[in-house]
């Protein structure tokens, strides 16, 4: 059935402009789920004694395949061409303003567009957004990569999380929750990065040989891995990138975000809504 949205869309009680199915749902649920025992392989693995240490680099090959059915069924009759043409906008400002901001004390302008988008146009817009914004930046800043799959199902999760939000909240207090929303995501997003590269950058501790408090030991227990990756996290990005973006996230969205948030729901009022 096909509706049109009356309402803004991400306003209090409107409608989302890109409605996600229920096999998108499904499809959506197993991938972030895949995507999850991915990056926290080093938590989960159980190597036997003696047994070599290979991350799971199938699931890595996989990780491209999983995202590219999620964003084609995420797509199928969900967006129609004015939809898409915002998407395809937001996704080459985003890949801009990554470029000319990434890497500065971790200042990051990409996420609080993706924010805005998310709660605006809904979760599903949020995770394709999230995704072709990664994948379009690292293609301009030659940042391709096997970190590039994992950027983009995290940046895709911020987006989803943000069209995932409470609804009936409005005004003030909406701009207020994205700014939390936006702090918290920044730490999230190095968090789950730091995760997937923990290993190979502090190194795999080998049996007999000394290792540093931060090193990755296989087959430790869960609560000894994870106070390794919690220091080790703490000690080389909390303080710097992850707290520059999240200043940067909540700057943004509490300077420019009602100006963007309007610009986006005139945009999205006539946005076609597909229901399956």
């Amino acid at each position: 059935m096909t509706v049109r949205a009356t309402n803004p869309a991400g306003s209090a009680g409107g409608q989302v402009a890109v409605a996600v199915g229920l096999r998108s749902t499904v499809v959506l649920a197993l991938a972030s789920v895949i995507g999850l025992i991915m990056l926290g392989w080093p938590l989960v693995l159980e190597p036997g004694s003696g047994d070599r240490v290979d991350p799971p680099f199938l699931f890595l090959a996989l990780l491209p395949v999983i995202l590219a059915v999620v964003l084609a069924e995420l797509s199928e009759g969900g967006m129609d061409a004015r939809v898409l043409a915002i998407l395809g906008v937001l996704s080459a400002i985003n890949a801009v303003l990554r470029g000319v901001s990434a890497g500065t004390s971790g200042i990051e302008l990409v996420f609080f567009l993706l924010i805005l988008g998310g709660r605006v146009f809904g979760p599903g817009f949020g995770f394709v957004l999230g995704c072709t914004s990664l994948f379009a930046s690292a293609l301009l800043t030659a940042g391709v990569g096997p970190w590039l799959p994992f950027q983009m199902l995290v940046a895709g999760w911020v987006g989803m999380g943000a069209g995932l939000l409470p609804r009936r909240v409005g005004g003030r207090a909406e701009i207020v929750l994205l700014v939390v929303y936006g702090v918290l995501a920044a730490y999230v997003y190095g968090l789950l990065m730091n995760l997937w590269g923990w290993p190979f950058i502090v190194g795999i501790q080998v049996p007999g040989q000394d290792s540093t408090e931060l090193s990755y030991v296989p087959g430790a227990p869960l609560l000894e891995n994870l106070h390794r990756f919690l220091l080790y996290t703490l000690l080389t990005s909390t303080g710097g990138w992850d707290t520059g973006r999240a200043i940067t996230n909540a700057l943004a969205i509490a300077l420019l975000g009602p100006a963007v948030l309007t610009t986006l729901r005139r945009s999205a009022r006539r946005a076609r809504v597909e229901r399956t």
